[in-house]
């Protein structure tokens, strides 16, 4: 191990964005059920079986925003037409849910702004003074302006988000395109790439991708979750890593 925590063979590193990067995976999970509460409150009534943690973790977190909502929907057994990705907030079709809860995200981070992880963003540092490449993939198509908000943009070599994933046609996670698709672009083969998320959909993604090392962060107390998902390796914060690697 490298005094990064990562394998010798590692050129690459490749950061999911909410809840690796950026404090956001708890604002798009309060969004995801407000919206989802709504939904299931006017179709069920008050005695509708709300949305929680584990459907957030299981069938949404780092999934396309489509894909959350498809997948949560077919968890409960409830079917809706697709749509169209321009549909309003109010139209009842998987693009109408998905934008509703995009506009409540927003709404929650004009509100409350964005913060970063300081650790990652330290260890970040650390990986490009070490001369490593670096990526941000994620399923946000708002992750650029997210990156511009906390002063992040210029950490990373190649961005694969929500847009580029749209215009190039990739299956987001736990597909493990979006990843390979930051590789390639990189110039690194999957094998010399480490990837670090926080989703069961990230670490499915890593396994299936074959990437070198796949380091899952925990930063809501699934770390036996994240192991059997394909994790090499779990901390709680990417600073552990500097400290796993000193140790060697």
């Amino acid at each position: 191990m490298t005094e990064l925590g990562l394998p010798e063979t590692i050129l690459a590193c490749l950061f999911d964005l909410d809840g690796v990067v950026t404090r956001t995976a708890v604002v798009h999970a309060a969004a995801w059920k407000e919206m989802f509460d709504a939904f299931l409150r006017e179709r069920e009534g008050e005695h509708f079986r709300p949305f929680d943690d584990k459907d957030y973790d299981e069938y949404v977190d780092g999934r396309p925003r489509a894909d959350g909502v498809r997948t949560f929907l077919a968890s409960r057994g409830i079917e809706l037409p697709d749509g169209d990705p321009g549909d309003p907030p109010s139209a009842r079709t998987v693009h109408g849910l998905g934008n509703r809860k995009n506009d409540l995200v927003l709404e929650k981070i004009r509100t409350d702004g964005v913060e970063a992880y300081d650790g990652t963003l330290r260890y970040l540092a650390a990986v490009r003074a070490k001369g490593l490449a670096t990526a941000i993939v994620s399923s946000s198509a708002n992750c650029r302006d997210v990156l511009r908000a906390i002063g992040a943009e210029d950490l990373f070599d190649v961005r694969i988000d929500g847009v580029v994933a749209a215009k190039r046609k990739l299956p987001g996670k736990p597909r493990p395109d979006t990843f390979l698709a930051a590789a390639k672009d990189l110039g690194v083969d999957a094998a010399r790439c480490a990837v670090f998320e926080d989703a069961l959909a990230g670490m499915d993604a890593g396994r299936s991708g074959h990437f070198g090392y796949v380091v899952g962060v925990d930063r809501v107390g699934q770390t036996d979750k994240l192991y059997a998902h394909g994790a090499d390796v779990v901390v709680k914060d990417l600073a552990d890593l500097d400290e796993l690697g000193g140790k060697e």
